[in-house]
């Protein structure tokens, strides 16, 4: 089975809020026969798409290949929150890589929502970019550490956009009843996924990349000259990047052992009007603390946009609006009666210490994934990394593949079941407010 098919019909983006409000592209054609290009870029996701827009207007020559449609995967359907930082808190990772190489992290993930923020203002894609993520508090304590560190992101890396808030002022913010607390951070941001896939792919076309959709790669040929095929054709290229995420599949074992896929779930209520404000007060989006995180915000048409709920191998739930509707009345009880308009779901990929995988897996092939819920900026940032990379400049990819990957207990044999102890454990802990 083919996480690329499992789910979904070829050629055709999810029923979701995302797919019916976007500006679609045509179709681009399966790739056949040999083509020759400096650069092959397989996925057409945030981190293919910037690697290859990167490449294009650096002078490169680059082919990329999509198995499904621009932004067909985690890209297209994800919680759009472009937050500050990585995936790891910044207290973790001083104590993993050190002070230096943390001080570069934190760094490099300030440059990926610029990059963002830049690549949005810079081509005018239409994607409904906002400012203001918040992150929710289920106690007193959970907020108490929350404020620490909001003070340790000041004192020591100088980043002040962040306001603390107690429980009172969180309720003004989001005024549900599960909350205690917690912070708003006006730097990070918010935005339409697909809007943003499919603008950056209009970036991309702009600066002369060919882009082949329906061309699912199935071999690798590795050597000074690399060929990279597909059924119904192949590329000779220079450079080659895997920018696949949680679709990779077995095309790569090195990474397919450290990067594991995940799904994960959204609905959209239909239009709230005037009753979105006892929602949020404001037009910021919102994760909680819980290990599965809840993740909301407002459509610019004010629907609710909730994500909610993981699954782990193959197949989707077969109800995925009941999937979800649970997590969401548990926040917000009184939308009990509300039509849920859309329910799609999605695959993401997630690593052992949730911070993506970079790697140079040989001379001439690059690879990153593994972004575990914080992929609109990091992905679209390590795309321009590796681009920088391909051009002999590798510093910020340097330390980003510094980062200790260990590879999952088992391989990929074993992963799947013991993540699914582990995440059974961690909703119980959730559920026990532990």
């Amino acid at each position: 089975m083919n996480l690329l098919y499992s789910n979904d019909r070829r050629g055709c983006y999810p029923p979701s809020w995302y797919a019916a409000t976007a500006t679609p592209l045509p179709e681009f054609a399966p790739l056949r026969g040999t083509e020759r290009a400096d650069v092959c870029v397989v996925g057409a996701g945030y981190t293919g798409l910037s690697a290859a827009l990167h490449l294009a207007e650096a002078g490169f020559d680059v082919v990329l290949l999509e198995a499904q449609r621009v932004g067909f995967g985690a890209s297209g359907r994800n919680g759009g929150q472009l937050g500050s930082g990585q995936r790891m808190e910044q207290t973790a990772l001083e104590r993993l890589v050190g002070a230096e190489d943390a001080l570069h992290l934190w760094q490099l993930a300030e440059e990926a929502k610029d990059l963002v923020k830049s690549l949005v203002a810079r081509h005018g894609i239409d994607c409904h970019l906002k400012p203001g993520v918040a992150h929710a508090c289920f106690s007193a304590r959970e907020m108490a550490a929350e404020h620490d560190y909001a003070d340790h992101l000041a004192a020591r890396y100088g980043y002040e956009q962040i306001e603390k808030l107690d429980a009172a002022g969180f309720a003004a913010l989001c005024p549900s009843p599960a909350y205690h607390g917690g912070t708003l951070d006006m730097g990070a941001a918010h935005l339409h996924p697909l809007g943003l896939a499919l603008g950056l792919a209009r970036a991309a076309l702009a600066a002369g990349v060919r882009i082949h959709e329906g061309s699912a790669v199935h071999q690798i040929t590795r050597g000074a000259k690399l060929r990279v095929a597909t059924d119904a054709g192949s590329i000779e290229a220079d450079h080659l990047i895997l920018a696949c995420n949680g679709y990779l599949g077995g095309l790569e074992r090195k990474v397919a052992a450290r990067v594991m896929p995940i799904n994960n779930f959204i609905v959209a209520t239909e239009p709230l009007g005037d009753a979105a404000a006892r929602v949020l007060a404001r037009d910021v989006a919102v994760a909680d603390t819980k290990f599965v995180v809840n993740y909301f915000r407002l459509s610019h048409d004010k629907r609710l946009l909730f994500g909610g709920g993981e699954s782990y191998g193959y197949r989707f739930p077969k109800d995925i609006r009941a999937t979800v509707r649970k997590p969401m009345l548990e926040i917000f009880p009184h939308l009990r009666d509300t039509k849920l308009d859309y329910a799609w779901g999605g695959t993401l990929a997630i690593t052992m210490r949730r911070m993506p995988y970079l790697a140079r897996l040989a001379p001439n092939i690059l690879t990153a994934s593994g972004y575990s819920g914080h992929g609109v900026g990091t992905a679209t940032h390590a795309g321009r990394l590796m681009a920088e990379a391909v051009r002999g400049e590798a510093s910020g990819f340097d330390c980003m593949a510094r980062v200790p990957a260990p590879a999952f207990p088992g391989g990929t044999a074993l992963r799947s079941p013991l993540l699914v102890l582990a995440m059974t454990w961690f909703s119980l802990r959730d559920r026990l407010g532990l």
